[in-house]
Parts: C-alpha cells; sequence; structure tokens
C-alpha cells in the first residue's frame, strides 16, 4: 500500500489493540486523523501487560503546578500531563490508580491520573481510634494501599491499606462510609504492616518482623491475621515488600534505608541533602542491598533466590509488582527497579525523598540509574505508575 493513511479502521483496530506500550498507542493515534480515530480509549487493550512509568515530583515552583511529569524507561520520554486534582498530595498507586491524601485537611480519594476520574474515600478519621494514632505528618497516614481489582472495569473491588503509627492492615468496599480495620487483640504479635499484595483472592501482608500474613475480607466477617511464613532472623532488613510472580509470592528485603553513618559506596549515588536537624554529615541513608525470597506457603518458609528469571521487580509507594521483562525493551531482566519511599529517613531533610533511586542487579549486587535527573519531595517523591486510559 503506498499511503498507510488510506488503512481500512478495522485493520487499524487490530493493530492497536495489540499494542502494549502506552507510547506506542500515543505515537499512533499522532500519525494521521485516520489512524487517531482508531486509537480510541474504547480500543485500549487494558488486559495486555504494561510496564510502569515514573511520575516525578511536583514541581512546586512552577506557577502551573498541576502538570506532572512521566518519564518512560523505554524511550527516555517524559510526558506532561495536568493532573490538578493531585497537586500538593501525596500519592500512593495500585493498578494505573492513585490513592491521594491533602496535604493539610488530610482529604483522600481515589484517583485516576489520565482519565481524571475521581471516587471518593472515607477520611482517615473513619479509622478505629484515629485519634490515638495519628501521624506526626498527616499526608502520611496511609503507608500502602493496594487494589483487588481496578474500579476502571468493576464495581466490586476491595481497597486495603496499612495505615496509622502502628502501620494497621484496614480496607474499604465501594459504598461503605468508613474504614474497616482488621485487629489483632487475641495475638501474642503486633503487626507492623510494611507491604500488602491481592493473591488468590486473599490479601497477603508483611510486616517488620518478616512475618507473612493472610487476610481473607471476602466474607461478611473477615478473619483475623493468620501468619504463614516467617524470614529467619538473620536476614532482617529495614523495610520489607512483598509482590507476586509467576505464581508464586515472594518477599523483598531491602537494607540501609534507615538513617545510618555514611559508609563509602553512598559516594558515588548521593544527591546532597540538607537535614533539618543539622547532625554534622554523622548520618544518612541510601538501599546499599536487597533480598529476594520465594514463600512457601506449604512447608511455612522463605527461600532466598539470586534469580527472578525474565522478571522485573517495581518497588516503591506503588502497588509491589513484577513485569515480564523481554515484552519491554529497555527493562533488564532480574533486575529490581525502586523509588524512594521511606517515610521515616526522607522527611528529616528539608528536599525530601527522591535521592534513593535505582535498579539493583539481583545476581551481582550491583546499581545503576534509572533516572538521571534530580527529582526530590517531602510530600510526594518520584513514584512508579502503571499507565492506563482508563
Amino acid at each position: 500500500m503506498s499511503n498507510w493513511s488510506e488503512l481500512q479502521y478495522d485493520p487499524l483496530v487490530l493493530i492497536v489493540k495489540r499494542i502494549n506500550l502506552i507510547e506506542d498507542y500515543l505515537n499512533f493515534g499522532a500519525v494521521c486523523k485516520s489512524w487517531q480515530c482508531a486509537a480510541t480509549k474504547d480500543n485500549f487493550n487494558s488486559d495486555l501487560p504494561r510496564i510502569p512509568w515514573l511520575m516525578l515530583a511536583e514541581d512546586e515552583e512552577d506557577k502551573d503546578n498541576s502538570c506532572r511529569k512521566f518519564f518512560s524507561l523505554h524511550n527516555g520520554m517524559v510526558l506532561n500531563k495536568r493532573i490538578p486534582k493531585a497537586i500538593g498530595k501525596r500519592c500512593l498507586e495500585s493498578m494505573g490508580w492513585l490513592i491521594t491524601t491533602g496535604k493539610d485537611e488530610n482529604e483522600t480519594s481515589l484517583l485516576h491520573p489520565f482519565s481524571g476520574v475521581e471516587i471518593e474515600l472515607p477520611h482517615p478519621n473513619t479509622t478505629k481510634n484515629y485519634e490515638d494514632h495519628e501521624v506526626g505528618y498527616p499526608w502520611t497516614f496511609f503507608h500502602k494501599a493496594v487494589l483487588s481489582a481496578s474500579p476502571s472495569h468493576t464495581s466490586n473491588y476491595i481497597l486495603a491499606v496499612i495505615d496509622g503509627n502502628r502501620k494497621f492492615f484496614s480496607f474499604w468496599r465501594p459504598g461503605d462510609l468508613r474504614w474497616t480495620r482488621i485487629d489483632n487483640i487475641n495475638s501474642p504479635y503486633k503487626h507492623m504492616h510494611r507491604d500488602l499484595v491481592y493473591y488468590t483472592e486473599k490479601f497477603y501482608a508483611v510486616d517488620w518482623n518478616g512475618r507473612v500474613l493472610v487476610y481473607d475480607v471476602t466474607g461478611s466477617r473477615p478473619t483475623h491475621t493468620q501468619i504463614v511464613a516467617i524470614l529467619p532472623p538473620h536476614h532482617m532488613g529495614d523495610e520489607f515488600y512483598i509482590l507476586e510472580s509467576i505464581g508464586s509470592l515472594f518477599v523483598v528485603v531491602r537494607y540501609g534505608v534507615k538513617s545510618r553513618p555514611p559508609i563509602r559506596e553512598d559516594s558515588s549515588r548521593r544527591i546532597s541533602l540538607t537535614p533539618i536537624y543539622p547532625n554534622d554529615g554523622t548520618e544518612t541513608y541510601g538501599t546499599t542491598n536487597f533480598g529476594v525470597f520465594e514463600v512457601d506457603l506449604a512447608a511455612g518458609k522463605l527461600r532466598e533466590s539470586k534469580q527472578v528469571g525474565d522478571r522485573a521487580l517495581f518497588l516503591g509507594a506503588n502497588a509491589s509488582i513484577s513485569v515480564q521483562a523481554s515484552q519491554f525493551p529497555g527493562v533488564k531482566p532480574n533486575h529490581i527497579y525502586y523509588t524512594d519511599d521511606f517515610v521515616e529517613s526522607y522527611l528529616f531533610y528539608e528536599e525530601g525523598g527522591g535521592r534513593d533511586m535505582g535498579v539493583y542487579n539481583i545476581a551481582n549486587g550491583s546499581f545503576e540509574p534509572h533516572y538521571n535527573g534530580v527529582s526530590l519531595s517531602r510530600v510526594c517523591p518520584p513514584i512508579w505508575v502503571t499507565p492506563t486510559l482508563y
């Protein structure tokens, strides 16, 4: 065919439904008017796997600070998108939706950054004994948020969160007027949850002691905590993540993110920050290592692994996920792509978080950057966002 713009509509739709990179989808629609007619929201195949974009921190010096920048690992492209409803808010992420919390009034919502659709959530003060479990910085009340299904496709979903100063497990269903917390009143353990994942129709969590927990919240009376596996004490770290990859559960342990004396490895990856409370340079933070462990639910054990095959793990203030690296040019298999999400450290600096980001090679322990610019914020440092049109 001498003129591709004359390609019929039906073949064009077949093509666009096979495009998994949203960058390519947007470029497809920019070719000509007939191609743009095919590259619509309705023809966007949301079932295809997608690689997250890095949503950079809000530029507080920009007069139009409603514009957020998204960095693509695929081609280094930066997309500008106006998201006025996210101005001045902390953002967590799950399935392409942002869970936003206001800096001052602590108002909370589910926000789709590319369509602008917003779903109001109950205020944090509807959680159990809110006054006893407030945090020093109100916008950090929610530590992590994970959806059981995307609100883009169904109204039958659950949003689970880690909240409060004791990092409780709470959840919300559409129509609920308040958050429901699952207490551990009769348990000898007090779980400070660090991450969640929805797996086999249950929520699994990992706490700060390396315990893997399961919650079944699908019934009318949610069950209490059940411990299904425990990380050996000699593998304890500073931060913990849990995710599904190739049908199995994995726990990832992160080391070095707590405030500590500087070490030699800090110098090559360090961005100079200004401590709010001067410490004469004796304290810093930054990832020094990761440990990856496959969860054996039958045996109740975690087995360390240096290989996750053709998978890349994305960790941070997003819902932890893995993607098949070979499907996405620019993404390396057996690597961890991480952002700066350890609030307990970065809030002690005037510039906030965003320094401790990079790519970690699971096999040999080496580091490299994924974004070479500087993007810092005390409210919402860069996070991974899986792009969908809706």
